[in-house]
């Protein structure tokens, strides 16, 4: 049960609601509060994960390895061992192969260089984004055939691959399928079809990523032929950038993962990775500094930094050219070797950024001057000349303005291809296959799906769409929603309290960064307006004696005038660090500001 505050406000672009989480069992948390020594605010957020003894709470803030699961639970997985150990015996030349985003290039450079340490008979293969699309294609299937490989280990796509396996198999090539998508009603017959979201699966957690599927292969084969596990611990970097960038949850065996693919990124980077760092102006090595002008990134790096620094990155390849130059830049064994690839990536993500924000405005515009679109529940907007690599990234920036399940599309080869997104708590993916007659490929998860559809099609695909979505979907979904763990003092924040609360990372979904509440507050008079359009404020309660506290509210300039009118008001906020001249002090990153109101109720501290 959640306990809606109050009604939207307006914010900077659009209403939002403030939702407060149901509370944790009073008992249960002031027992977890003693037992583990912490304030009870930091206890309530360990129940309200779930997390309600001492044992489960010390599982949660010191991940084990030890804790992964037997990748032998897995579907399949004892065939996919023997299919790669007969191959090696016979010396078969083996392909890996993979989808050209984050997930799948991660998921081809960890299973080839893994592969490469033990047998050289070995290549990778990334299709090429425009010429064969998504997912295993016909002429990667010729390509194997006309060059002798006799196994080809996919990742990260290939579970609807029903008619293309069957075609590979008429050539006499063996698949190995490692996915993480939903699949049809029929599995492709390969000799092993791994993907823990099988509806006959066994597999205790079904949320990895695609290349956290492939570590699983790689984790049973080394179980099987007495590789230390320690061996592998230098994989994990690429699995918690693929957990970050493909948004899975970072919750169970994915937690673990991402906690010590993190160890890994903050310490021993490889040297693709950290030549990607270094573009972002971060260099992990103080040794390495070539002038002054170099800036070194003294705080460990965070999931979200993964998401916003690092996986764009990756992508742009795939994007703008050909994700090769991805898993090129994965598996490099040099950092000389990684910057040749960084530098063109780098000039990939440049031109990705242009494309992408021209394109958001003429998709922008599209929708402003269209009664119809603006006033349906879904949007779909369609140019064919707008660049197929940069149209996923536009339907996350639509739906920020206007907050509806969203498809963009273009032309390709002949075909409507498209991306769709999502709102909380409304699966895109299930009104995309309820037009699955209409389309010719689609794929994807609850918030994220690909499609592609003949051009005849168009309009029935619209209306379709547009149906299901009014059908299925809420008012209230379409308001965007701010989730509120707990409402606390200011005074609360001290640095006992976020050393604790730092434990809690990994952030993600499933466990997302809390946010909390804190009323009655005014401004000590510094506020202003920073950058473009950002609040830089410092707050106090009211009516309660405190040290004030810095705060940042990017996009929020437009309540400056009424905090500056030294009226109170209520906000919501993550707390974290903030660097600067390399001094660290807490900062409260303010999500939404609200007005106080004569007739609000606020509850005791």
């Amino acid at each position: 049960m959640r306990n809606f505050l109050s009604l939207p406000v307006q914010s900077n672009f659009m209403d939002k609601r403030w939702v407060l989480k149901e509370q944790g069992n009073e008992e249960t948390v002031q027992h977890l509060a003693q037992v583990l020594n912490i304030d009870q605010n930091l206890a309530n957020l360990l129940v309200q994960r779930g997390i309600t003894t001492f044992e489960e709470a010390r599982s949660f803030f010191r991940p084990s390895l030890d804790e992964l699961h037997d990748p032998f639970l897995m579907n399949d997985m004892h065939q996919a061992v023997d299919r790669i150990e007969s191959a090696i015996n016979h010396g078969e030349k083996i392909l890996v192969y993979g989808d050209y985003d984050v997930d799948g290039t991660t998921a081809v450079a960890l299973v080839y260089t893994f592969l490469k340490s033990i047998y050289d008979n070995i290549d990778f293969y990334i299709p090429d984004r425009y010429q064969e699309g998504y997912g295993i294609s016909y002429k990667s299937i010729d390509f194997a055939s006309e060059n002798g490989f006799k196994l080809v280990i996919v990742l990260d796509c290939g579970i609807k691959a029903v008619e293309k396996i069957a075609y590979a198999k008429s050539k006499g090539i063996d698949y190995i399928i490692a996915d993480h998508h939903r699949p049809g009603e029929q599995l492709p017959e390969a000799v092993a079809v791994l993907d823990p979201k099988r509806p006959d699966s066994v597999y205790p957690y079904d949320e990895l990523s695609g290349c956290g599927v492939g570590f699983k292969l790689i984790q049973a084969y080394a179980q099987k032929h007495n590789i230390a596990f320690e061996n592998l611990v230098q994989y994990l970097d690429l699995v918690v950038v693929s957990i970050a960038s493909d948004i899975v949850k970072i919750t169970g065996e994915n937690r673990i993962l991402a906690y010590y693919g993190l160890k890994i990124i903050n310490t021993e980077p490889r040297p693709g990775i950290e030549a990607i760092l270094k573009f972002c102006g971060i260099n992990r090595k103080i040794d390495s500094v070539v002038d002054d002008s170099d800036y070194i990134f003294s705080r460990n790096l965070t999931i979200s930094d993964l998401v916003f620094l690092v996986g764009p990155r990756i992508n742009a390849a795939g994007r703008i050219e050909s994700a090769n130059n991805s898993v090129s830049l994965l598996v490099a064994e040099s950092l000389q070797m990684a910057q040749e690839f960084a530098n063109r990536i780098n000039d990939f993500n440049t031109e990705r950024k242009d494309l992408d924000a021209q394109t958001t405005i003429e998709a922008t515009e599209m929708i402003r001057t269209d009664d119809i679109l603006m006033n349906a529940r879904s949007t779909i907007v369609y140019n064919p000349d707008w660049h197929k690599g940069v149209i996923g990234i536009v339907a996350s920036r639509l739906i920020e303005t206007y907050y509806k399940p969203t498809v963009v599309l273009t032309k390709s080869n002949g075909l409507i291809t498209g991306s769709a997104r999502s709102v909380k708590d409304f699966d895109i993916y299930d009104a995309v296959d309820a037009c699955s007659d209409l389309l010719e490929h689609f794929g994807g998860h609850k918030y994220a799906a690909g499609l592609s559809l003949k051009p005849e099609n168009l309009n029935s695909f619209k209306k379709r769409f547009e149906e299901f979505v009014s059908e299925n979907i809420t008012q209230g979904m379409m308001i965007p929603e701010v989730e509120i763990d707990a409402k606390i003092c200011l005074n609360d924040i001290t640095k006992k309290f976020f050393r604790v609360l730092k434990q809690f990372a990994p952030f993600g979904p499933g466990n997302m960064s809390p946010v909390f509440m804190s009323e009655n507050l005014i401004d000590t008079g510094l506020g202003r307006i920073v950058g473009k359009n950002h609040l830089k404020l410092e707050v106090v309660h009211k009516d309660i004696r405190g040290y004030p506290i810095p705060a940042i509210a990017f996009q929020q300039s437009e309540h400056l005038a009424v905090i500056k009118q030294n009226k109170p008001f209520n906000i919501c906020y993550h707390i974290e660090e903030n660097e600067w001249n390399g001094v660290v002090n807490l900062q409260l990153n303010v999500k939404d500001i609200r007005p106080m109101n004569e007739d609000d109720h606020f509850s005791s501290y």
